[in-house]
């Protein structure tokens, strides 16, 4: 069975930072794109931050870029996505995601093959 386990969630203070890993267990790690999605109250899901395979190809949403950094290491089987200067707007649940192909997080979600649970960012003003 295939799962993708986020944590780092938290409440913060508006300016703050967290950082949100990602852990999948039944699949390896390499063989997939990482995408981040977040779902904010009475919002669609949007995609935030892709990266390829590789680490080579990395995709930010404009609404995060400078602020937000993804990474991963597949010998770790690990992704991460640090996420700086929070804003209260950015509150959501925020997921991680496998895509079976090529990083596509912030064209939709057609090419997730695998869900996390999310984790709840909250961010006070």
């Amino acid at each position: 069975q295939v799962q993708l386990v986020e944590s780092g969630g938290g409440l913060v203070h508006v300016g703050e930072s967290l950082r949100l890993s990602c852990t999948p267990s039944g699949i390896a790690l390499g063989y997939y794109a990482i995408g981040w999605f977040r779902q904010a109250p009475g919002k669609e899901r949007e995609g935030v931050s892709c990266i390829s395979r590789d680490g080579g190809t990395i995709y930010y949403a404009d609404f995060v870029k400078g602020r937000f950094s993804i990474s991963r290491d597949n010998a770790d089987n690990t992704a991460w996505l640090q996420m700086n200067n929070l804003e209260p707007e950015e509150t959501a649940v925020y997921y991680c995601a496998a895509e079976r192909y090529e990083p596509a997080c912030l064209s939709g979600d057609s090419g997730v093959d695998y869900w996390g649970e999310g984790t709840l960012v909250s961010v006070s003003s």
